[in-house]
């Protein structure tokens, strides 16, 4: 039986090469799980992989996507953990099941095939199970592999949010921010976003109840924005979509003794005119620590945080899976147009 998979096909120089092809359905080894997809959530990631602009290993040919939820079609004689029928997500790096992920060759839809298909197989270590009747869609589901690991793992994995604190999110409108402030406003914190368009700030603040927002084109040190919105004491938690352009308002944003957590590369700066960064960490005894997505226990976490919760997960659109939604996807993706995920539906 045959399937059909997303492949860049060629060299990875355009989300032009996306293509539809047609590839036997893999069979799951002893320890595998094989997972009928039924939704894939993007991730800027997925731009930066089909144009060589991804700072690590990926594959040319790759079948791209690292995010997808489904239900189990078969499992191998030794998984013990799920049956056929469960509904399922999988972790970002199949390898990392707990802890800090050790390298970079492991990430699916990088180094090694993705999610974007009908059928796929993973080890059943890394897979965990979602509630089948739960008022989350299964694009919502998808969404929490590696942004929600993401937010979650800023938030929780080393210095854990308390009520009360402050969570900033930079560029907030996309799915990291959006989710991540979701979480801190579950957990009793006040929530500051950031955007370069005030009807963004609005939609968000009103949809998702955030706090408050910051348009950092009209306020371009917007640090001084959030040390006001603060009385002057800075931000305990900082999500850092930006990268090298951004970091130097976040450090001067952040509280003493603060975390700073570096996640996305969406702004670069020239290394002439980085910021001192050392030495601001210094000056704000804070930390300041790179997110690699995070462990399946990070992922077992924010399942059971959002199931439990009742959290809805910020979903903009839903896209077909054929050759040229996914494509469609890609460009609005690329666009920045989204509040939120933007999703391919596999299956009903």
């Amino acid at each position: 039986m045959s399937q059909t998979v997303i492949r860049l096909n060629g060299s990875r120089t355009s989300i032009r090469n996306l293509h539809a092809l047609k590839e036997a359905i893999p069979q799951p080894t002893k320890h595998e799980v094989l997972i009928k997809v039924h939704a894939v959530s993007l991730n800027f990631r997925d731009i930066a992989v089909a144009t060589s602009q991804y700072p690590f290993p990926a594959k040319d040919d790759v079948i791209p996507g690292s995010d997808a939820a489904g239900v189990v079609a078969e499992v191998g004689d030794g998984v013990q953990n799920v049956t056929v029928g469960d509904h399922v997500i999988g972790t970002f790096d199949i390898s990392n099941l707990f802890g800090q992920q050790m390298n970079w060759l492991n990430s699916q839809g990088g180094p090694i095939d993705g999610v974007l298909r009908e059928y796929v197989c993973i080890p059943a270590a890394s897979v965990v199970q979602v509630p089948k009747h739960s008022p989350q869609s299964f694009c919502e589901w998808s969404s929490l592999v590696c942004t929600g690991v993401t937010a979650w793992n800023a938030l929780y994995a080393n210095v854990p949010l308390k009520p009360g604190q402050t969570v900033l999110a930079l560029v907030g409108t996309g799915g990291v921010s959006i989710t991540g402030l979701i979480f801190a406003k579950a957990a009793g914190a006040k929530t500051i976003i950031t955007s370069s368009s005030d009807e963004k700030l609005k939609y968000v603040q009103e949809k998702y109840g955030i706090d408050h927002g910051i348009n950092y084109t009209k306020h371009p040190e917007w640090s001084k924005e959030a040390l006001r919105l603060t009385n002057g004491a800075g931000v305990d938690y900082i999500l850092e979509n930006g990268g090298s352009g951004t970091i130097g308002e976040s450090m001067n944003a952040v509280k003493m003794g603060g975390n700073v957590s570096v996640i996305g590369f969406l702004s670069s700066a020239e290394q002439s005119k980085m910021p001192d960064v050392a030495g601001l960490a210094l000056a704000k005894g804070a930390v300041v620590r790179g997110i690699v997505v995070g462990s399946t226990q990070l992922l077992q976490e924010v399942t059971h945080f959002v199931a439990t919760n009742g959290l809805r997960l910020p979903i903009d659109r839903v896209f077909d899976f054929n050759e040229k939604s996914v494509l469609e996807a890609y460009e609005y993706l690329a666009s920045g147009s989204q509040i939120g995920k933007v999703c391919i539906k596999v299956a009903e």
